[in-house]
């Protein structure tokens, strides 16, 4: 039996999603620009526009001069101020959150230290939904919260964000997404990803790999993290928990300890205590400061932290080489603690790369930097918690409306 093409009710909520993801990671963009990217003539451009506008999800105006002859194209921009999501990030040292608005920008934000205490899933959930509170009440009273998101630096459970397991801070099979949305009080699910997985999609959607259909991100923190995208799609896994690039073995033989309890993995060689200890510095104070600290020495002509450099370069190209050769990505990006690391190592990196790697495989590789920086992990939280606004735009924004309406009243009420 041949299966039933979509319907044209179908089509028209694609093409609206599809229109409004344009807008939402291009920016302000022009009718007739629309038209060419999405291959639809204008009169379709111009109704689809027409219904997003009166939702309140973007906004059209005249174009700044363009000095051509005859009537200029309207300029489509995402309403920024009136819809917006939350985004938090989860870090082994500090806790961050942000309200960010239709179209990427970040409209408020707050951090605080998190103490390296262990299991405290209730101190984490505590922080997050008071920071929530107060962005909350400082949005317009006309604005939506269309999603939460959040990017934890442990393994995550695809579809409920239970933490399954966060080996820097003990975190097992805890149930981190269910509890924060219930301490939002805001009647949403959040969304939780792995933080390098959500890495890796803000720089392939926002950051130094736009245009990149199969790039890896390594994200260092206390250990590594990685993200790699195949043919534009984040590589998951079976169970939503592959790409632990970090767990890779580098060092069998006579490899430091690691907190998953193997030992040699790539983030035991190259994390944060492999390069304080490689520096002299075990005794002082750990972090990214205390990376910096060493970054900044080595700058500065000390050869000790010079050193340290290049040892953590080199077992970071062993790891970078390998993933070359296993995926033929067009880009690797350094991110997180690595984004730091990297310009003193990258010596070391490349000379792995030219040794190790298959020639052909390492013709048009790039290594860069993350261009999204610190808030790479954020950035891609946020993403998350705007993915199903991206899918069904009218029918998700309505049902948020009504839902937060309803929750103002009751709020009012009591």
């Amino acid at each position: 039996m041949l299966k039933a093409g979509p319907s044209q009710e179908e089509i028209r909520q694609h093409n609206l999603g599809t229109l409004l993801r344009h807008v939402h990671l291009g920016g302000a963009v022009s009718r007739a620009a629309l038209a060419d990217r999405m291959g639809l003539n204008r009169s379709t451009i111009r109704a689809l526009t027409a219904e997003l506008t009166s939702a309140g999800l973007v906004r059209e105006e005249l174009p700044k001069e363009t000095g051509k002859a005859g009537r200029p194209s309207l300029v489509v921009r995402p309403e920024t101020d009136r819809v917006y999501v939350l985004a938090f990030d989860i870090r082994v040292d500090r806790l961050v959150a942000a309200r960010v608005g239709l179209g990427g920008v970040i409209l408020d934000r707050r951090e605080a230290v998190r103490p390296r205490a262990g299991v405290d899933l209730d101190d984490v959930v505590g922080v997050l939904a008071g920071f929530a509170r107060e962005m909350h009440r400082n949005a317009r009273t006309d604005s939506v919260c269309a999603g939460v998101g959040a990017a934890y630096c442990g393994m995550i459970r695809p579809g409920d964000g239970m933490v399954r397991f966060g080996p820097n801070m003990g975190w097992v099979d805890q149930a981190f997404g269910a509890e924060l949305g219930v301490r939002l009080g805001l009647g949403l699910s959040v969304l939780v990803g792995n933080e390098a997985h959500l890495g890796a999609l803000a720089e392939h959607e926002r950051g130094v790999g736009i245009g990149f259909q199969n790039l890896i991100y390594l994200h260092g923190d206390v250990g590594v993290g990685g993200g790699i995208i195949v043919g534009g799609k984040l590589l998951d896994g079976d169970g939503g928990y592959g790409c632990e690039v970090g767990h890779m073995m580098v060092n069998p033989y006579n490899g430091r300890p690691c907190g998953c309890g193997s030992r040699g993995c790539l983030e035991a060689e190259v994390g944060e205590q492999a390069l304080l200890d490689a520096a002299g510095r075990s005794s002082e104070p750990a972090g990214r400061e205390g990376v910096r600290a060493v970054v900044a020495a080595a700058d500065r002509g000390d050869a000790v932290a010079r050193d340290a450099l290049r040892r953590i370069g080199d077992w970071l190209g062993i790891g970078v080489a390998n993933l070359i050769n296993l995926f033929n990505p067009g880009m690797v990006i350094f991110g997180g603690m690595l984004r730091e690391v990297y310009p003193g190592s990258a010596a070391q990196v490349h000379s792995r790369v030219e040794a190790n790697v298959l020639v052909i495989s390492r013709e048009k590789v790039q290594l860069r930097t993350s261009a999204l920086g610190d808030d790479a992990t954020l950035i891609g939280a946020a993403e998350l918690a705007f993915s199903k606004l991206l899918t069904s735009p009218l029918e998700v924004l309505a049902h948020m409306t009504t839902h937060q309406t309803a929750h103002r009243r009751q709020a009012l009420a009591r």
